[in-house]
């Protein structure tokens, strides 16, 4: 493991931001899963050597440091850049001990993974769900685990994620389904998102939240098509004859794999909507002004 020193780890986002998080916390840099569409890799993000994990050196005392420093208490959102349970993170505990951080500060957390080992915390979101808001998004993009093996060749099956829900749910946090990235030719079909959507619904998800598309820019770019030739050796072309070097690249049925998320959403009562996601994982918390009114009035 190699460490990297930084001054801050806990910086203010900007209003209206993913999920209403008020702060973001990136413990590592760099990230292990492999996945072949991540847009960390990006030339903008200055990060040598993605796919090495590197923690940021005495991360716990500068998270202390700013959890001091900061007035308004708030959600701390953690995955943007690097996911928070990598595999190392089992034996360094970081992730883990700064949700104790959290607790003691009593700031809610949102957090991004794709690894089950956040099973390993579930106690600790119970804490910090005793004061603050507190959400669990599990990135899963294929129904399949033969599929998902391909595209995120080091981390946990689809399944296994799905199980990780489950124990979420069971132990009473509000948790769900990151449905991103769609990648064209690949996972874009009815059938993934339909069965995406059913087994989120069987193991206690309260929401599925898509995002139908995956960006290519410099570098990145360059690693996608580098591996679409050893596992898709097809598909690269196609790609660049229908998207040449567009920023974005959005399936050609995302107009019929929206409709179909929302219709099946509906039909398990899933929220689909960031909008009613953010309200709803706010919602023990928040006082309306009907409520506000009747405690001022005693």
């Amino acid at each position: 493991m190699k460490y990297v020193p930084s001054k801050t780890i806990i910086t203010k986002t900007k209003k209206g931001s993913w999920f209403g998080v008020d702060y973001n916390m990136n413990i590592y840099r760099g990230c292990n899963h492999g996945c072949i569409y991540c847009d960390s890799r990006s030339s903008c993000y200055k990060e040598e050597n993605f796919d090495e994990v590197k923690a940021k050196e005495n991360a716990l005392e500068i998270i202390k440091k700013d959890l001091n420093l900061l007035v308004n208490k708030g959600i701390v959102g953690t995955g943007a850049m690097s996911d928070p349970y990598n595999s190392y993170e089992d034996k360094l505990n970081l992730t883990g001990n700064s949700l104790l951080l959290l607790d003691a500060y009593k700031f809610g957390v949102a957090v991004t993974t794709k690894s089950p080992l956040i099973v390993r915390d579930i106690d600790l979101y119970q804490n910090i769900a005793q004061h603050s808001p507190v959400i669990c998004k599990i990135t899963i993009t294929c129904a399949e685990d033969d599929l998902s093996s391909l595209i995120e060749p080091n981390v946990a099956a689809s399944s296994e994620r799905f199980k990780a829900i489950k124990e979420l749910s069971k132990a009473g946090i509000f948790c769900g389904v990151q449905l991103t990235p769609i990648l064209p030719f690949i996972n874009d079909t009815v059938e993934n998102i339909r069965s995406i959507v059913k087994m989120a619904f069987e193991n206690g998800a309260k929401f599925v939240f898509p995002s139908f598309l995956v960006t290519l820019r410099d570098n990145q770019r360059e690693h996608y098509y580098q591996t679409l030739d050893k596992i898709f050796p097809d598909l690269k072309d196609k790609y660049i004859k229908r998207y040449g070097t567009r920023y974005i690249c959005a399936p050609a049925n995302l107009k019929k794999l929206n409709e179909t998320l929302i219709k099946e959403c509906v039909k398990y009562n899933l929220l689909y909507r960031m909008s009613d996601i953010i309200k709803a994982y706010k919602k023990p918390y928040t006082l309306d002004m009907f409520e506000i009114y009747k405690i001022l009035k005693t």
